[in-house]
């Protein structure tokens, strides 16, 4: 199993979000994905700071996604 981390970050202010940003690595498991998001979250706005995160009421989600394999198509 190929689990996807995408980091999603957000401003209530102005009622929009950014790009989804796809994780550089992929995850074993739902377990390490949520684990990762988490502290890679923090870890941004710990970057971003108080005072910008305040003005901006920016919050950050994340998803953990099984990659889903394509079968292809034989026409």
């Amino acid at each position: 199993m190929k689990i996807i981390l995408t980091l999603i970050m957000c401003s209530y202010t102005s009622q929009s979000c950014l790009p989804p940003l796809v994780w550089h690595e992929n995850f074993i498991d739902m377990y390490e994905c949520m684990n990762a998001g988490y502290s890679e979250s923090l870890k941004k706005a710990e970057k971003i700071g108080r005072e910008e995160i305040n003005k901006h009421g920016i919050y950050i989600r994340f998803t953990c996604t099984e990659e889903i394999k394509k079968e292809k198509t034989i026409t």
